[in-house]
């Protein structure tokens, strides 16, 4: 198995954020990783754009572990409504996305929330309670109630 090491240019779940230098198999990278943008290959050059992405992440993370936590609490205590379009015993036609949580989020006076932290889970595919993740902070996650109704 050949592996590449590759300079992440997106948060990836289970594998890293921006700016990290990871080692993947040569596949994944190949087909995946490089074709979605959400890597470069590791080069010299790219150690220098490397840091300029640390930076920028360091800029947009939530500044601190303390301001993360309060931000969790306030989600794990919010219900949040979503009307999606359902037919027939509350099935829903189409897919509810990161970018529909988070405006509903908004919408119930949640904080703004970066639609590529909102982990959804596929099993959504009818009206009712469901849970969504939110990773807040590398190191918090928080879990939002979601009441999707027809709509």
């Amino acid at each position: 198995m050949s592996t590449m090491k590759l300079i992440l240019t997106q948060e990836v779940t289970g594998l890293g954020s921006s700016g990290d230098t990871v080692e993947v198999k040569g596949g994944y990278g190949r087909n995946y990783l490089l074709p979605r943008g959400l890597a470069m290959v590791a080069t010299r050059g790219a150690e220098k754009q490397v840091e300029s992405l640390r930076r920028a992440r360091a800029a947009r993370d939530v500044a601190s572990l303390e301001e993360a936590q309060s931000i969790a609490a306030r989600l794990g205590g919010l219900t949040v409504t979503l009307p999606a379009r359902a037919g027939e015993g509350g099935r829903l036609f189409g897919r509810i996305t990161s970018a529909d949580v988070a405006a509903a989020v908004t919408a119930a006076g949640g904080p703004e929330l970066d639609r590529r932290r909102i982990e959804i889970p596929s099993s959504i595919k009818t009206t009712g309670a469901h849970t969504v993740t939110v990773r807040v902070h590398p190191e918090v996650t928080a879990s939002v109630n979601l009441d999707v109704v027809a709509g």
